[in-house]
């Protein structure tokens, strides 16, 4: 699978391939669960991984996917925490990975989301062969 292919979709857990296109929106199925559904365009709204960043405070943005990179080298010293835990630890961990991100714009849900899909992805060994394959 590559990175390009995966989705988030608004209003709905997890993370998607799209299936194909309809009118009025997309059918998708779920990485994990292998579900599919129609998701309307006019009720959500769908991102690629690859499209995604984090905003830096030089005003530019670190894509989602070097970031992702940062986080599995740092894995085996620094393993991500839970999505849940104190936003303390969640913003101490994000400077651990990524020490130029914009403190200011990025939010505590944005961390949690951030984790989310990366303790996500390391369950459903997402991240082997990605970069082999792009």
């Amino acid at each position: 699978m590559k990175f390009a292919e995966i989705i988030a979709v608004s209003g709905l857990p997890g993370l998607y391939t799209v299936v194909t296109e309809r009118k009025g929106g997309i059918i998708v199925e779920q990485i994990e669960t292998k579900k599919r559904h129609f998701a309307p365009a006019r009720k959500h709204q769908f991102a690629p991984l690859e499209s995604m960043a984090i905003y830096t405070q030089d005003g530019d943005a670190e894509p989602l996917r070097k970031v992702f990179g940062r986080m599995q080298e740092q894995q085996e010293d620094n393993p991500a925490p839970a999505p849940n835990e104190s936003s303390d630890r969640l913003f101490d961990y994000l400077e651990d990975v990524l020490p130029t991100y914009d403190k200011e714009r990025v939010h505590a849900s944005d961390v949690k989301r951030l984790l989310k899909w990366y303790h996500f992805m390391l369950a459903n060994q997402l991240f082997e062969g990605l970069d082999e394959e792009e």
